[in-house]
């Protein structure tokens, strides 16, 4: 894990409240830059979140070598930082390396896999399947 993570990691442990864990999550939300409109659209809508979800992918260049950015974003706010430390994790990668993250396991590291409701971590899947299907994809070209 990249040492941006890391250091989130190191913030929940020192937060022992998990109010102080879910406002931290939803401050890296709103450190984010807000999706322009016109990007809000059926093609980078998330299917199976409960709340509005976006996701717009940008490969920079070919191949396993080519590599993963992305911008997202929620109309709920705690998802909003899901999709923070999402970036945190996937962001900057090649897309050989991003099918090799470990996102869900990531979240357990955090605890958050034992605190979101089921809806959420239906959702938090979504998002990270559809990380995974942008960078099956480019992977292969």
């Amino acid at each position: 894990m990249s040492e941006t993570f890391e250091d989130i990691v190191e913030t929940f442990e020192f937060l022992d409240d998990w109010e102080d864990r879910y406002r931290h999550v939803i401050e890296m939300g709103r450190a984010m830059p807000p999706l322009n409109d016109v990007l809000k659209v059926s093609a980078t809508k998330v299917d199976g979140c409960a709340s509005q979800v976006w996701i717009v992918p940008k490969i920079d260049g070919a191949g396993p070598q080519a590599v993963l950015n992305f911008d997202g974003e929620s109309d709920a706010m705690i998802v909003n930082g899901l999709i923070a430390i999402l970036k945190v994790l996937y962001a900057g990668n090649t897309v050989e390396k991003a099918l090799e993250i470990d996102a869900l396991g990531a979240f357990a590291r955090l605890g958050l896999d034992q605190h979101l409701s089921a809806q959420r971590s239906n959702g938090l899947r979504a998002m990270i399947e559809r990380l995974r299907a942008v960078s099956q994809a480019a992977n292969q070209t």
